[in-house]
């Protein structure tokens, strides 16, 4: 068989083609087979960072390889020996227990019931005195059981010729504040009712007796000389004014009342009538401490 040349196989394998196309032809027409779906590809893991927290009952427990690192140990020159660390015993009570020390010979029998405590000094208040214008004489110390008064004065008269009939046996400092109190009735005198005070009456100063006159009750102020009660007030040209409930509105009312409250400046206790049946006839005056400076202005 002679050689073909090659477009001579070319021309064949055309023809061949050519012959089969038109099989081929009439499936064309119909409609391709469906194809299989192909499942999308996944997106890409979200990195740990931007992964919400789980809440804590769902976390899962540590693994040993998480667990914190232990201290390093303490040096040995920082640890403290364990003697200095116990507890330090307690000095063992002998027994029996020793006596105490014996009390000195001055602080024991009659003489520690001779032991007196020096009275206060009161030269500067004296003075003070003198200058109000008092007029008063030192009387010798009271001493009648628990009532006592080491340095009291017989006040006679006060400022401006006040005269204090049968006078007042009073310490020092309560004279003074009484004195003061004085020139402030003075002024309301001449205020109010137009005349001049010419002298006070007392109901008591020294008295050594329970408050309220009760044998029983606490001792009052009038039992250390340091109390004074007033009873009436004397004027030069009209009638004395005695110390009890006034009409509301008259001047004597607000006589009493002015005088009264002017003596809650000068003395930490001050009664009167309204205060109770045993004050209904006198203002009560005194100098005793309360606790906090507390004072008792009724």
């Amino acid at each position: 068989m002679p050689l073909l040349r090659p477009t001579t196989l070319l021309a064949r394998g055309v023809l061949a083609l050519g012959l089969w196309a038109p099989a081929a032809l009439p499936g064309a027409a119909a409609e391709a087979p469906a194809t299989r779906p192909v499942p999308p590809p996944l997106p890409p893991e979200r990195p740990d960072a931007l992964k919400p927290a789980q809440p804590a009952e769902q976390k899962s427990a540590p693994t040993p390889e998480a667990a914190k690192p232990t201290p390093p140990a303490r040096p040995a020159e920082l640890t403290p020996p364990k003697d200095a660390a116990a507890e330090p015993q307690k000095p063992e009570i002998p027994t029996p227990p020793p006596t105490p020390p014996e009390r000195p010979p001055e602080l024991s029998g009659e003489a520690a019931l001779a032991l007196k405590v020096a009275p206060p000094d009161d030269t500067a208040c004296r003075v003070r005195l003198k200058r109000l214008g008092v007029e008063f004489e030192p009387l010798p110390p009271i001493a009648e059981g628990q009532c006592t008064a080491p340095l009291p004065l017989k006040v006679t008269k006060l400022a401006d010729g006040i005269a204090l009939p049968g006078g007042a046996t009073l310490t020092c400092q309560v004279a003074e504040s009484f004195a003061r109190w004085a020139t402030e009735v003075q002024v309301a005198a001449d205020r109010t009712l137009k005349h001049p005070l010419t002298g006070l009456e007392l109901g008591g100063t020294y008295v050594c007796r329970g408050q309220n006159h009760d044998v029983d009750a606490k001792l009052s102020d009038h039992a250390f000389a340091a109390a004074v009660d007033v009873m009436g007030f004397a004027f030069a040209g009209r009638a004395s004014i005695p110390v009890k409930a006034m009409p509301a509105g008259s001047e004597e009312a607000d006589f009493l009342a002015s005088v009264r409250g002017k003596a809650c400046g000068f003395f930490r206790t001050v009664l009167g009538p309204g205060t109770n049946a045993a004050h209904a006839n006198h203002f009560h005056f005194d100098e005793r401490e309360r606790n906090a400076g507390h004072r008792l202005c009724e």
